[in-house]
């Protein structure tokens, strides 16, 4: 039997953490997935914020689903060396947080090159990042971004594939839509399985950002089919991309930038319509 449990991007609320906390506390939403902290990346935090960040945390009475790293995403050709580096602090920074997960990506692709060309080079360092993840006790969790190598279900199951279990995969219904990618049930079907948690962000056909069950990714439908495919406790993390928040600007790449209808007067509206949009479907199913 499986058990929904709510986490959220709450940066997308607003880049103070503590007007996350409390808007987190505020609507019973017992998890966070950690991205920004008072205006910075989470990767760029330093050790003493991030114990600080527990602090709250803990008296708060929420947990941390997982770290929303950017790791991985950088071109295929930029350095690696030095992102190997910050994964290793981003490592570091889950620990204190005790989280177990950490989201990655699989490299932006050169624009007009076949990404087949890469598939290899992305493979090695996907492996050197599950073996850093493997020594640390964490998971690594990656995401179908669109122009990365993986943002398609078949290069995602590749990856998975070639990980051998150690790589798991977090679904995003927004990402493969703006990908032309039926996110139910196809690419559900296809990677079923290999879930970590689900990304909560739904496209309308003009792929424009709208709340959960009002797009094409047929988030009810999928949800529905998690509750008879996954036992125990499953994430699902609210990142409606409703409308501009602080920092969304550094989350995009050239090339990809989401559609925001900015229909809400504040962060705050959006983000409860995304909370109330996702508490009726999972209503639903019970």
């Amino acid at each position: 039997m499986v058990l929904f449990s709510l986490s959220a991007f709450s940066d997308e609320l607003s880049p103070e953490i503590d007007k996350q906390i409390e808007w987190l506390s505020a609507n019973g939403v017992r998890y966070m997935e950690v991205r920004g902290v008072d205006g910075t990346p989470v990767a760029e935090i330093s050790l003493d914020k991030a114990r600080q960040l527990r602090e709250k945390l803990d008296k708060a009475g929420i947990g941390v689903s997982a770290i929303g790293s950017p790791i991985g995403k950088i071109n295929i050709k930029d350095d690696f060396d030095e992102h190997i580096k910050l994964f290793r602090h981003v490592c570091e920074i889950a620990h204190i947080l005790d989280a177990k997960r950490i989201r990655v990506f699989s490299f932006f692709m050169p624009e007009g090159e076949d990404p087949a060309l890469y598939k290899d080079e992305v493979i090695a360092r996907m492996r050197v990042l599950c073996d850093i993840a493997k020594e640390e006790g964490v998971t690594l969790c990656h995401e179908n971004e669109k122009n990365i190598y993986g943002d398609i279900p078949e290069r995602c199951i590749e990856l998975y594939k070639a990980m051998n279990g150690d790589m798991k995969c977090v679904f995003d219904h927004a990402n493969f839509i703006s990908c032309d990618v039926e996110p139910y049930p196809y690419a559900y079907e296809m990677l079923k399985g290999t879930f970590s948690h689900l990304h909560i962000k739904d496209a309308n056909e003009e792929k424009e950002m709208v709340p959960a069950g009002e797009g094409i990714g047929h988030i009810p439908e999928t949800i529905k089919s998690l509750a008879n495919d996954e036992d125990g406790e499953f994430i699902l993390t609210l990142e409606p991309h409703l409308m501009t928040f602080d920092g969304l600007q550094g989350l995009e790449s050239e090339g990809h930038t989401s559609r925001l209808g900015n229909r809400y007067a504040s962060p705050k509206e959006a983000f409860d319509t995304a909370l109330s949009a996702m508490r009726a479907i999972l209503e639903n199913i019970k």
